[in-house]
């Protein structure tokens, strides 16, 4: 008998994390998607990726991570303090040991409901500095998981060597790049969709979009 092949996708509600449940869900038997409250500016981001998970039909865990936006000050759970990134500084929007805790409670999750895999969206190559969304961090935490739990996880991060123009081809090819684009909430300011087009996520997102479209028409003519 196959062995089935379960997965535990960490989950924000956002177009990375969106485009990764997918892919997901193509890779393997069984997905499960976790989504952490850490006290975040914008509710509306638990509500999408409540909606998200419901039409794609994958069960979803929330759990309370409030905690950790009250131990490390940032832009993404303080309304006073601005969105802003500084040359030779790290963005405001950085919420220290967040993917570390996250990737790290998901496999705690993960093992519970017998699966190896576990998805998550980080990205190297668009990722505006983020320390914990490099690929050796990965790889580094992976190691001590396995070690921490005697349990033979995996850390799949396919979108870690894409930009943003490629992340949109791929939910393209993975026949939702309507769904991820008037579904998914991307925006610092908690606007869904194509979101405010002011913030450094909005005009990242869009960038790629507008890149990939005009792309895909040039190979179309």
């Amino acid at each position: 008998m196959k062995k089935l092949e379960k997965a535990m996708v960490v989950f924000s509600g956002g177009q990375d994390s969106t485009t990764c449940l997918l892919w997901a869900q193509k890779q393997f038997d069984e997905v499960e998607a976790v989504t952490f409250n850490y006290g975040q500016r914008h509710k509306l981001e638990i509500d999408c990726a409540i909606q998200i998970a419901k039409d794609l039909n994958v069960k979803h865990h929330i759990l309370d991570m409030s905690l950790l936006g009250q131990l490390t000050p940032n832009a993404l759970t303080r309304s006073d303090i601005e969105i802003e990134e500084k040359e030779g500084e790290l963005p405001s929007t950085f919420v220290d040991g967040r993917n570390l805790l996250f990737l790290s409670f998901a496999a705690v999750a993960a093992k519970q409901i017998g699966a190896r895999h576990i998805v998550t969206g980080v990205c190297e190559t668009d990722f505006s500095g983020y320390p914990d969304c490099r690929d050796v961090f990965v790889k580094s935490l992976n190691v001590t998981l396995n070690l921490s739990m005697d349990y033979q996880f995996v850390i799949h991060t396919p979108l870690m060597w894409l930009n943003k123009a490629q992340t949109w081809e791929l939910a393209d090819e993975l026949e939702a790049l309507d769904y991820v684009r008037n579904k998914t909430l991307t925006c610092y300011n908690g606007i869904i969709a194509d979101g405010c087009g002011e913030c450094p996520a909005c005009k990242l997102r869009s960038n790629g979009l507008n890149e990939y479209l005009s792309q895909k028409e040039g190979e179309q003519q």
